[in-house]
């Protein structure tokens, strides 16, 4: 007979809108649980509603750490999230409490349980020279200067990703090593995965598309135009993470009147449509090994979902 163990913390990830944050806020108030951002777009401040963040009613349920502490001016990476969610598992577990990590990045996830990539720090002239080139030179061009100097990397980037693509072009200056390479080497992990429970929550993936459609809308209802307008007003550099919200473009194309408002919708949901796509693709070669939970046991009882596991004190 094998012996149920309690995890050191509960891991949930998941495709937008497919009900994680819902099931992350039972697990916590059924097991005494913290809460834990895992979102990359959740982190910041000004976009509680445009990012879904959980409710200030939501809030108020179970403790909630990470979420909405950064403000949009600021460039949050995920060596910065890494050093942060280390900190937030220490102090749940020093109160007795249960980790529980929740978001839709799987790179977040990717880096706490195998680490980061041993990239060396980067001159302050690299990188202020091509954080300047990110910012007036079009993506395309810089890809393509990318694929002359780095073709391992350029291959494995959008020619649209310029934070993507400037990090990768300061890499091989400063290092002379591609860092497709630097990134096949082995971090050292922030978490066993042998003391974690993790869990894919996932719906049929056209479910996925009618409820994220359904939510868009209700966001736009519930305050999203306000928030996008308030970024607008800010003048941010369209390079910073934060720009890469989903449906922030399209509303602030509609607040400059380039589009009606339908269309704006219309934008904002195709383009949620297409990240789900890609995060259902990430997470079937990333996440295989971790428990799946279908739409039906979604539907059963939080000590059903996750009674192969031992919680009870």
């Amino acid at each position: 007979m094998t012996t149920r163990r309690r995890p050191r913390a509960l891991l949930i990830a998941g495709p937008t809108a497919s009900g994680k944050s819902a099931l992350a806020l039972d697990a916590a108030r059924a097991y005494g649980g913290v809460i834990i951002n895992a979102d990359s777009m959740q982190v910041y401040a000004e976009m509680r509603v445009l990012t879904a963040r959980p409710s200030q009613q939501e809030e108020a349920l179970a403790p909630h750490r990470l979420y909405g502490h950064v403000s949009v001016r600021e460039p949050y990476s995920v060596a910065r999230w890494l050093e942060e969610v280390m900190r937030e598992i220490a102090a749940a577990e020093a109160a007795g409490r249960l980790p529980i990590i929740v978001g839709g990045t799987g790179l977040y996830f990717k880096a706490l349980l195998e680490g980061l990539s041993p990239v060396p720090p980067i001159p302050a002239d690299i990188r202020a020279h091509w954080r300047a080139a990110g910012e007036t030179q079009p993506a395309a061009q810089l890809h393509a200067e990318l694929e002359r100097r780095d073709p391992l990397t350029a291959g494995q980037l959008r020619p649209s990703d310029t934070q993507r693509i400037v990090r990768a072009l300061e890499v091989i200056e400063a290092t002379g090593r591609p860092l497709a390479m630097w990134q096949q080497e082995p971090g050292s992990p922030a978490i066993d995965a042998a003391i974690a429970a993790r869990i894919v929550v996932t719906r049929p993936r056209e479910v996925l598309y009618q409820r994220s459609d359904a939510r868009f809308r209700r966001m736009v209802g519930e305050g999203a135009l306000a928030e996008a307008e308030a970024v607008l007003q800010m003048q941010l550099d369209p390079a910073l993470p934060a720009m890469r919200a989903l449906g922030l473009k399209p509303l602030m194309a509609c607040l400059r009147h380039e589009i009606d408002p339908e269309a704006a919708i219309a934008a904002a949901t195709q383009e949620t449509r297409h990240y789900i796509k890609r995060q259902l693709t990430w997470l079937r070669r990333h996440m295989i090994s971790w428990k799946w939970l279908s739409e039906q046991e979604m539907e059963s009882s939080i000590d059903q979902v996750f009674s192969n596991l031992d919680f009870a004190d």
